[in-house]
């Protein structure tokens, strides 16, 4: 019985052809034939070898030296009559002997496959050895030959529809595209996508405009992952003409009925060429290679057509074949569908940036007596938002309040939460209302959410003028303080319960507030992690804090924002599980001799015993200057306070950057600024305050209720 010794040689579609100039810049792609089968042949499966390579079957037998049949090949002969390959797995016992004594035929090319011209045969080429075998290309040196097989086929869409798929953003996506097709299967490539793209289920009221996006032709250097070779830039030629940057699909015309179509179409078709014009501008037609050198691929998205994509090929390159309609088809599936997913994406991700932006301060405010620093960092690029906040706002009294909170979870759920505790802690704050007070508000507000919203929080009132701060803590990681002499302190602050248990009280302790300090306000994310727990996390901060302390030399606090950048490189690459909200205060306070503060009695000679304790103060500040209007506007406040007061009413002059004058009485109702008639004796006092000081306003307290007003000091 004859029999056929069967070994396996590696063949591709983008392996660089032997023979082939490496510097030519269209490079070099053929493919090895595909011998037909000898009777009484078997068959075997294609197969790939690590590395990519992907192998068919090839049918050797005896030839003589010199000489080949038709449909023979010998692509890795060495001046030998046979192809041996010891190492291959199909190989049979006595499968040597037997082919040496079978005679080939030549046999027709397999179903499928058009037979080239004569002139594009195999044609003989010597080796370095003396040699002749069958090169195997059917076009001139450096040229790319067609896919001549449905599994050449398959395989180049398996590799482009990878490339498109590793692509998470829409330029990634068109250029995976692009790079995927030249130059294996075009020569040059034109996206045009809809400009602006719609979204989901979005429907654009506007016309149809498509935009270019991206143009590529064969590129100076190839990408080596899918056996493309460095090549020099190509010489400019027609194709380069070839594009017009915006187009308008009018309703009815061809390209909009070659778009509703969907289905890729050769541009020798009469539709497609009256629709090239409209696409690609006056004139621009003629750039495109005459016959089915050219393919118009619709990308239809999920629920619309969103783009086109033009495949070109070169005159003297062989033309499209109607198999590659498909294979543009795929390609326009695949990439219409990535680039619909990363619009939508893009979306959610714009969604959680601005979502994120307004859940926090866009900018901290510049409370007297105290300077600020944030940080915020996401749990990761995929979760952009987090239940995790912080605030600053400013008080009466030149006070202000930090408060840091964390609620459970990084979702949108969570961020949604946060933005509703956190404005309730600014409404608690508005009122003036202790910190363990504002948690308790808070503990209620999440009990009214749901039962399982649960979060943590710091809450802290900074004073200036007396230099104390109090903190009330819900379940949250204590505060730092760094001393300006560079200790860095874990302050004991009683650790409460997480908001949401319900039914618990709040404990809230004052704790001196050093001028220079700088007390560190954080969530969880920064301190623990999967590689370290809670404490042992504080304990490095506070390490952390004071090495970086010891740069600076004890009579100078290092500066904040570089002091927030240190303590997050303390994180390492397995530290972060959870988004981190930091917040740096640091402490400058008021000195005692830049305060003036005094109790007036709710009489009638109030108003000017407060003009001339004004005065006073300014001559001892060296502000004579502003000496008229602040007598003026604070008998205008005060005469407003002891109308109705029944208590002292206070009177505080602060001198910062600018002057401050604070009147507080026990009065809760706020006053109104109101247009007073040309009748009436009363009523112009918050006018002129309004008209002569730099900024005004009064704030509800507990006891009552404090007007205040700025004058610029120069």
């Amino acid at each position: 019985m004859d029999s056929t010794r069967v070994t396996e040689q590696p063949t591709s579609f983008e392996r660089p052809q032997t023979g082939v100039d490496p510097a030519d810049p269209r490079g070099a792609f053929a493919h090895t034939p595909t011998p037909a089968r000898a009777p009484g042949a078997g068959a075997l499966p294609v197969q790939g070898r690590p590395g990519g390579d992907v192998t068919v079957p090839v049918t050797t037998a005896h030839s003589t030296p010199g000489t080949s049949e038709p449909g023979t090949s010998t692509p890795f002969g060495k001046g030998k009559d046979t192809v041996s390959d010891p190492a291959s797995e199909h190989s049979q016992p006595g499968a040597e002997q037997t082919a040496e004594r079978e005679t080939p035929r030549p046999r027709p090319a397999p179903e499928g496959i058009p037979v080239q011209p004569a002139d594009e045969q195999d044609r003989p080429v010597v080796n370095s050895d003396g040699q002749e075998r069958r090169s195997g290309q059917s076009l001139p040196p450096g040229r790319p030959t067609p896919m001549r097989r449905d599994g050449d086929r398959l395989r180049f869409v398996g590799a482009a529809t990878r490339r498109i798929a590793r692509g998470i953003d829409l330029d990634e996506i068109v250029m995976g595209l692009c790079r995927a097709t030249v130059p294996t299967f075009s020569d040059a490539i034109l996206v045009y996508l809809r400009d602006p793209l719609p979204v989901g289920d979005e429907r654009p009221m506007g016309p149809l405009v498509l935009r270019l996006r991206r143009t590529d032709r064969i590129p100076a250097e190839r990408d080596t992952e899918n056996g493309f070779l460095p090549a020099a830039q190509p010489e400019p030629n027609e194709l380069d003409t070839v594009g017009a940057e915006l187009c308008e699909v009018r309703p009815g015309s061809a390209l909009a009925e070659v778009l509703r179509g969907v289905r890729p179409v050769f541009t020798d078709a009469p539709a497609a060429r009256a629709a090239l014009p409209e696409l690609l501008g006056e004139g621009g037609e003629f750039a495109v290679p005459d016959g089915q050198r050219a393919i118009l691929a619709p990308l239809r998205g999920r629920r619309r057509v969103i783009g086109a994509a033009l495949f070109l090929r070169r005159p003297e390159r062989m033309a499209f074949e109607p198999d590659d309609l498909l294979v543009a088809a795929q390609l326009a599936t695949h990439s219409a569908l990535g680039i619909d997913k990363a619009v939508l994406y893009g979306r959610e991700a714009y969604i959680a940036d601005e979502l994120q932006r307004t859940m926090l301060p866009e900018t901290l405010p510049r409370p007297t007596g105290v300077r600020l620093a944030s940080r915020y960092l996401p749990a990761a690029e995929t979760a952009r938002v987090g239940g995790d906040w912080y605030d600053a706002i400013p008080l009466p009294g030149s006070r202000v309040a930090l408060v840091v909170g964390d609620v459970m979870g990084h979702s949108m759920t969570s961020a949604a939460i946060m933005g509703q505790l956190r404005t309730t802690a600014q409404t608690l704050a508005g009122l003036d209302l202790p910190p363990q007070e504002v948690l308790h508000h808070l503990d209620e507000q999440a009990q009214r959410l749901g039962v399982d919203r649960m979060a943590t929080c710091l809450y802290a009132v900074y004073d200036p003028v007396s230099h104390r701060i109090t903190i009330a803590n819900a379940g949250h990681p204590p505060p730092v303080l760094l001393h300006l002499g560079g200790r860095a302190e874990v302050l004991r602050v009683p650790a409460g319960a997480p908001i949401g248990v319900g039914g618990v009280d709040f404990e809230a302790v004052e704790l001196d507030a050093p001028a220079g300090a700088t007390l560190l306000l954080y969530t969880d994310g920064l301190v623990e992690s999967r590689l370290r727990d809670v404490w042992t996390g504080i304990e490095q901060l506070r390490e952390k804090l004071a090495a970086v302390a010891q740069l600076t030399g004890p009579d100078h606090p290092p500066p904040l924002e570089a002091l927030c950048d240190e303590v997050l490189d303390m994180l390492g690459p397995g530290d972060r599980d959870d988004d981190i909200a930091l917040l740096a205060a640091r402490f400058d306070g008021i000195a005692p001799s830049d305060v003036a503060y005094w109790f007036l009695e709710p009489e009638d000679a109030a108003p000017g015993r407060a003009r001339r304790l004004a005065r006073r103060a300014l001559q001892r500040w060296g502000l004579e200057e502003l000496s008229d209007s602040v007598e003026l506007l604070v008998s205008e406040v005060v005469t407003n306070a002891v109308r109705y007061a029944s208590r002292p009413v206070t009177l505080r002059l602060l001198r910062t950057d600018v002057l401050r004058c604070e009147v507080g009485d026990d009065v809760p109702q706020l006053p109104r600024l109101r247009q007073a008639r040309a009748t009436d004796e009363g009523g112009r006092g918050l006018y002129l305050v309004n008209r002569l000081a730099r900024r005004w306003g009064a704030t509800r307290l507990s006891t009552g209720k404090v007007v205040w007003f700025e004058l610029n000091r120069s």
